[in-house]
């Protein structure tokens, strides 16, 4: 190994979620422990197969300063799940459950 790989730094993995005001307030308060995520193409391949460090959870698409619009957690994995809600329409959908612990990281 050279000098210069053993002076990297390891990246950290980092899972970045934006939301809305009322999830972020929820998520927030402590009374919302998951974040859901369509079961698609799009989601399988940042989830599956996947490990993070840090989820973060966003308030919209804060400025990088703005550190009152995020919400950090250490990752605890998801799971899969079938409900019913209406931020996915009137029929039951697949979605990934991230678990959110419930002290922020």
């Amino acid at each position: 190994m050279t000098e210069a790989a053993g002076n990297r730094r390891t990246k950290s993995r980092v899972l970045r979620l934006a939301v809305r005001r009322i999830y972020f307030e929820e998520i927030q308060a402590g009374t919302k422990t998951h974040e859901l995520r369509l079961h698609n193409a799009y989601w399988s391949k940042r989830l599956i197969g996947r490990s993070y460090d840090t989820i973060e959870i966003t308030l919209g698409y804060p400025r990088r300063d703005d550190a009152s619009r995020r919400l950090s957690f250490p990752w605890d994995g998801f799971s899969v799940c079938s409900i019913l809600h209406p931020e996915f329409g009137a029929v039951p959908v697949t979605v990934f459950k991230i678990h959110l612990l419930k002290q922020p990281a």
